[in-house]
């Protein structure tokens, strides 16, 4: 698997398909073959990247493991993409993903012409309950525990990537290393530089929204919220849960698929689109 060095480490990385680059952004726990489902037809069009964050699939985690955050995510990002010189980027993310894609257009606007922000962190309004939950699921030994078990609840629709990635999650992804790297994400979730509530006013990027009506981690509201905020952001909701290309990967393709042609197609801003499937 290629790999590329940054100041934030190493950067570990697979191609396929040609074109205009598309970069693929995973979740945390999460692995770049989450996006198997829909991957063919994105590389039949595009020449996609899909990055694996430290601490997970063969990518090494940073020293140590609990140093690891969203912000130092966003910032490996930045740095990968400047090194490999990649423009006129099309960008999905999810989760943790999609935070730094966020972030990513906002520290490198000249470098974004779409995002698809799918369940997006970074816009939550943190209360006694979502701080709470954060630091416990902020416990090493409490994302060991749970790991397995909160695959099955934020993977709402069964299919054999789902299933791959559950397994996953219940397997290699409690290696201790993958597990300081889970835990101390979590940490980060409620640092007041992940909160993106202020700042995605300024993206100047096509954006989609993209949120599962039973995704129990990032609710609608908070999809709608990040709508909202980002310009002209264009607004859907999945019948999935937190991982719609790999729960419903046929309807999220049916929107994907026009909406990143589109982006090609012209640069300008399109108008603000509310649906759901």
């Amino acid at each position: 698997m290629p790999q590329l060095q940054t100041f934030k480490g190493t950067v570990f990385y697979d191609e396929q398909g040609s074109g205009e680059p598309l970069l693929l952004l995973h979740a945390n726990p999460g692995d770049p073959r989450d996006y198997d489902a829909v991957l063919p037809a994105l590389a039949a069009k595009y020449r996609v990247i899909r990055l694996t964050w430290p601490g997970y699939g063969e990518a090494p985690a940073p020293l140590p493991p609990s140093a690891a955050s969203a912000m130092m995510f966003a910032e490996l990002l930045e740095q990968f993409v400047v090194k490999m010189d990649l423009a006129n980027l099309r960008v999905i993310g999810n989760s943790v993903g999609a935070y730094a894609a966020a972030r990513l257009a906002l520290s490198r606007p000249e470098r974004v012409q779409a995002l698809v922000l799918v369940s997006p962190a970074g816009f939550t309004t943190h209360n006694r309950v979502t701080t709470m939950f954060c630091n416990f699921k902020g416990s090493e030994r409490i994302t060991r525990w749970l790991n397995g078990l909160m695959a099955f609840l934020y993977l709402r629709v069964k299919t054999p990537v789902v299933q791959a990635m559950r397994t996953r999650a219940a397997t290699e992804q409690r290696s201790p290393d993958a597990v300081a790297v889970n835990a101390a994400l979590w940490r980060s979730f409620t640092h007041p530089e992940h909160d993106l509530r202020s700042s995605a006013r300024f993206i100047q990027a096509r954006t989609m929204v993209i949120s599962g009506r039973r995704d129990p981690l990032i609710p609608v509201a908070e999809g709608r919220l990040a709508a909202a905020t980002i310009p002209r952001a264009n607004f859907i909701v999945l019948p999935s849960g937190h991982a719609p290309f790999a729960e419903v990967p046929e309807k999220f393709l049916a929107v994907v698929a026009p909406f990143l042609e589109r982006c090609g197609e012209d640069s300008a801003p399109s108008p603000a689109l509310a649906a759901s499937g």
